[in-house]
């Protein structure tokens, strides 16, 4: 399966946001996202999942356009940078509706076994980002979107997820953006950065650096 977005126009007023975007992303490999904040990676995502409409655009699977936007297709499943479980829901709760097993979750997070009768609400932030990207990552979609799935989360978890992310790509695609862009190379097969409305694939830090993204790395 191949996913490819391309002639996507998107202003906020007189503000262009994106222009001339091309992304391709492959079953079996994770395409990441970086630019600087306000260059529209939220925004492109929430555009090729349907919820935010641009002026222009063509999302193509298989090189057959799709006119539908795609969460009416029941192919993707979205992660937002939003919270996404309700505070007043239990945490067992959310495992029973998305039909995701606690126990093999509990074995990979071994310190979130207290949690199981808990509400969302006795979670800190970066407790809730790990479940509901464990969730989101362990739904059975052929296409993943994660934003921003490392903020908030202290390192140790972070390694476990692209743990999870590098086995859970083999059968399908996944996009993932995050301003840990060491993290998103790290994860990442193939990379686009987002620089004044456009894309372009990149191979490295060295091409970060040429683009004068760079910085200092808070983990």
């Amino acid at each position: 399966m191949i996913l490819e977005v391309d002639n996507i126009e998107l202003n906020f007023g007189t503000k262009r946001i994106l222009s001339g975007i091309y992304i391709c992303a492959k079953k079996g490999a994770v395409t990441g996202i970086l630019g600087r904040n306000g260059s529209g990676k939220t925004s492109l995502l929430k555009i090729i999942f349907g919820c935010l409409t641009p002026k222009y655009k063509s999302v193509r699977i298989d090189s057959k356009v799709i006119r539908k936007n795609l969460f009416l297709i029941n192919k993707v499943a979205y992660l937002p940078q939003h919270p996404l479980l309700p505070k007043t829901m239990k945490v067992q709760t959310a495992f029973t509706l998305f039909e995701v097993d606690w126990d093999q979750f509990s074995k990979t997070f071994e310190s979130f076994k207290i949690y199981q009768n808990p509400t969302i609400s006795e979670l800190s932030s970066g407790e809730v980002k790990v479940l509901e990207t464990y969730l989101i990552l362990h739904q059975n979609k052929k296409i993943i979107f994660l934003d921003e799935p490392f903020s908030f989360i202290s390192p140790l978890y972070v390694e476990k997820i692209k743990s999870i992310i590098a086995e859970q790509k083999k059968d399908r695609i996944i996009l993932i953006t995050d301003h840990f862009y060491k993290d998103i190379l790290e994860v990442s097969d193939n990379t686009y950065f987002l620089t004044n409305g456009h894309s372009k694939l990149i191979k490295g830090i060295k091409d970060l650096e040429n683009e004068g993204y760079t910085m200092p790395n808070s983990r």
